[in-house]
């Protein structure tokens, strides 16, 4: 799955040329079921159609990359536990479109990146124990249409990437346990584009990103049933295009375009007999974009449309008899957040426009039926949502 890397030093920055087509239907299923373990159980199912890894150390290069997905992609781990799950639990399943991935350490690199993907991406993991005991729990599903990851260290970078998906993107599943000793996790994230961008040890990018999302439906969801448990947390995150940018050095130079017009859906649902400490989060966003700079300069241009099938969360949790409970539902059209470094004479210019038409829609639902100390639930709903800062790393 890894193609495309350049890793020794040349004097002049190294081409690299990546086209990948995938036409099949690509899957890969997992079930282990097992009686009584001691140690823990480990279940771990990927899928993915494209997959690409550039990067350079001590080094330059310029590269373009090309993805295209036409064949539908399906990850599906289960894991069924009849009596003792042991210390821990895990279970992680993955599916994606197509995946790339840029890195530059002590060097530069220069990069056109395409991904399109236009087939469905499903992937589903659950935990079947509905007569079992288990102590530490963590059930991590992910569905991506189109995944791009950039890391720098005392490195530099000139990006342009674009990212359109126009399949559907669903990550589902839970957990049945009959009792939890311990914590236990179980979440479902989905994108249908989505970009993440780090860079430390005084790096320094531009960059200029294109996400459109135009889906049917991008879906996260997470139901999840206990006898009895210690504490446990359901957390569902739905987004049509997220874009996360994270440096600390000089200069982060950004422009954002993101485009959806898929029905974007967070659900998280839990139930839990006797319960410690409960949480259930449900997360659905049109547009996302975060970016940090822990230096001197920070230039946003952040372009954000949500229009067509509307955006919706929903979290519920019902449980008989306990202590705390937290049920949340967040859902936004647009979203962007802007920070730079105070300490570090830092100066941010920005230019925001946020355009939402579509319906959004917030709904939690919590029941404690006997005894509890303290039960909390929250429902937000926004259209666009913007926050810009100066201020220290701490947040002082």
């Amino acid at each position: 799955m890894l193609s495309g890397v350049a890793t020794s030093q040349t004097t002049a920055p190294s081409p690299i040329l990546n086209n990948q087509i995938n036409l099949g239907e690509i899957f890969s299923e997992q079930a282990l079921n097992v009686q009584t373990v001691t140690d823990g159980v480990t279940a771990s199912t990927t899928a993915q159609a494209n997959g690409v890894s550039i990067g350079v150390a001590n080094a330059d290069a310029s590269a373009t990359s090309n993805q295209t997905n036409q064949g539908a992609v399906y990850a599906h781990g289960v894991v069924g536990i009849a009596a003792d799950g042991g210390a821990t639990t895990t279970v992680n399943t993955t599916a994606a479109g197509n995946s790339g991935t840029i890195g530059a350490a002590s060097g530069t690199i220069s990069a056109f990146g395409v991904q399109v993907n236009n087939a469905g991406v499903t992937a589903r993991g659950q935990i079947e124990a509905g007569d079992a005991q288990a102590k530490d729990v963590s059930v991590s599903t992910l569905a991506m249409g189109n995944t791009q990851g950039v890391s720098l260290d005392n490195g530099a970078a000139g990006l342009r990437l674009s990212q359109s998906n126009t399949a559907n993107t669903l990550a589902d599943g839970g957990a049945h346990v009959g009792a939890v000793t311990g914590s236990i996790s179980v979440s479902a994230t989905t994108a249908g584009n989505n970009i993440n961008i780090s860079g430390a040890n005084q790096s320094a990018s531009r960059l200029i990103t294109d996400q459109a999302n135009t889906a049917d439906v991008t879906q996260a969801s997470k139901f999840t049933a206990y006898g009895s448990s210690y504490l446990s947390a359901t957390t569902a995150t739905a987004t049509g295009n997220t874009l996360s940018v994270s440096n600390e050095g000089p200069l982060t130079d950004l422009t954002s375009n993101q485009w959806n017009t898929s029905y974007v859906r967070g659900q998280a649902e839990a139930t839990s007999y006797q319960f410690g400490g409960a949480q259930t989060n449900a997360y659905a966003v049109g547009n996302a974009s975060q970016v940090v700079n822990l230096g001197s300069e920070l230039a946003l241009n952040n372009t954000q449309t949500n229009d067509g099938g509307g955006v919706e969360a929903i979290a519920t949790f019902g449980g008989q008899d306990g202590y705390d409970a937290t049920t949340a539902a967040t859902a936004m059209g647009n979203a962007v957040s802007g920070t730079v470094c105070s300490r570090c004479n830092g100066r941010m210019t920005v230019n925001n426009n946020q355009v939402n038409n579509a319906d959004v829609g917030a709904t939690t639902t919590t029941n404690s039926y006997s005894t509890g100390r303290q039960v909390t639930g929250v429902s937000t709903a926004v259209g666009n949502n913007a926050g810009f800062y100066v201020r220290s790393p701490s947040g002082n």
